[in-house]
């Protein structure tokens, strides 16, 4: 069991951060529970579609709202119990949901409200969880500890969480609120065991909130290779969101598949997820830095060809599994570039505006998906994906060498 350990965590990766993974992983069942379980509950209150888009919008409108303050104060606080209260007040919200929902007063309102505040509050737990990592591990190891994150994610968030989650609340409709609001609290404690230094990043803090916000933003904006590397990932993002906005109807239509075969469309890219992220650590040693984000984005290109050209779930299923085990070492590789690239007391700010990156690019990637979809078919949006994607690759290739190692033009910077 030792040696299984030492070969999943090593040990130079020290034992602060194996209280994280613990953390992240359990925290992680809890939110693929609330993935199935959430939908299921906005259902068994209202079947109008208005409504349970408002349910879905409510989780994610804090990201968008309150992130970048969220990265604000987790660059100003002790980011540990940052990440220890707001668990702690998401497990409070998730226990007054359970109360409702045994009790007989849960409505749509109710829930909504409870999403919105689960939300919130996982909006400032994540920003604060992010710049953990880099202030427990070395630069170095940075790859291999988001590689070690993402593993429970993909296990515990998009493969177990969302079946198990089904299945519970079949049984009892309060039951994996129940469950999640226990694995939120367990959480906190694993947290608590973390032994980062005491008190705020920067010991002096007089400045408003806004002026640190400016100020997060300016660094990344004079920063060229964190700059290019926030404007690909919005470029890709609205490249990947516009067909998978429509990968429902693409699959039924398209491809034929009925609505359990869509389901496994996502466990396919998990399974390949997995292997991505075990064989991190390895590629990340073997493959220079540059060479391999070509690689996968080159791959990202290809990708939506195929699936542009593809007609029979035989075909959709090993492309969407080759799709997760290269999304997931781009997700580990890009986050980890980042982390080496930005000083502590910016991890927070900076990696806010990263996550507005995302989320911007998916709502405008999904929006335009539609459109597209309605104007010209559901296939019309993975040739714009093909097109997009291949146009933006084109002119930050040779960028890309200066972005895989932003962390060494940083410290000559200084220097």
């Amino acid at each position: 069991m030792s040696r299984l350990v030492e070969t999943v965590f090593p040990r130079r990766l020290g034992t602060s951060f194996r209280w994280l993974v613990a953390s992240s992983w359990t925290t992680n069942l809890g939110d693929g529970l609330m993935m199935a379980a959430g939908p299921l509950l906005v259902a068994s209150q209202t079947r109008n579609p208005v409504l349970v888009a408002a349910a879905a919008m409510a989780f994610q409108l804090p990201w968008l709202v309150f992130g970048l303050v969220a990265g604000a104060m987790a660059d100003r606080l002790d980011r540990r119990l940052l990440v220890m209260a707001m668990d702690g007040a998401r497990a409070v919200v998730l226990a007054g949901l359970c109360a409702v929902i045994v009790t007989g007063h849960v409505n749509i309102w109710l829930v909504m409200a409870a999403m919105f505040l689960v939300g919130l509050a996982e909006v400032f737990a994540d920003s604060s969880t992010g710049t953990l990592v880099p202030m427990l591990v070395d630069k170095p190891d940075l790859g291999i500890a988001n590689a070690r994150i993402q593993v429970g994610f993909l296990t515990a968030n998009q493969l177990v969480g969302p079946a198990l989650g089904a299945v519970v609340f079949a049984a009892g409709m309060a039951l994996p609120f129940m469950i999640q609001t226990v694995c939120v609290a367990v959480g906190v404690v694993l947290v608590s065991r973390i032994g980062t230094p005491r008190g705020a990043v920067r010991e002096h803090v007089e400045t408003h909130v806004r002026q640190d916000i400016a100020e997060g933003v300016r660094w990344l904006a004079r920063n060229k290779p964190v700059r290019t590397l926030a404007l690909v990932i919005v470029a890709f993002n609205i490249t990947w969101a516009a067909p998978w906005s429509v990968l429902v109807l693409w699959s039924l239509e398209r491809v034929g598949m009925d609505e359990a075969g869509f389901g496994l469309l996502t466990t396919a890219a998990a399974l390949g997820g997995l292997l991505g992220t075990a064989a991190y650590g390895r590629v990340e040693r073997r493959v220079p830095l540059a060479t391999l984000m070509r690689t996968v984005l080159a791959c990202e290109v290809v990708f939506h060809l195929a699936m542009a050209l593809t007609t029979s779930p035989w075909a959709a299923y090993p492309l969407m599994f080759f799709f997760g085990a290269y999304a997931f070492i781009w997700g580990t590789l890009s986050q980890a570039v980042r982390q080496r690239a930005v000083p502590t007391e910016f991890q927070g700010r900076v990696g806010s505006v990263y996550m507005l990156c995302v989320m911007g690019g998916m709502l405008g990637g999904s929006l335009l998906g539609g459109l597209i979809a309605h104007q010209w078919g559901v296939t019309a949006p993975w040739w714009f994906a093909f097109v997009g994607s291949g146009l933006t690759l084109a002119l930050v290739w040779r960028q890309l060498g200066h972005i895989a190692h932003a962390d060494e033009e940083a410290t000559l910077a200084v220097g």
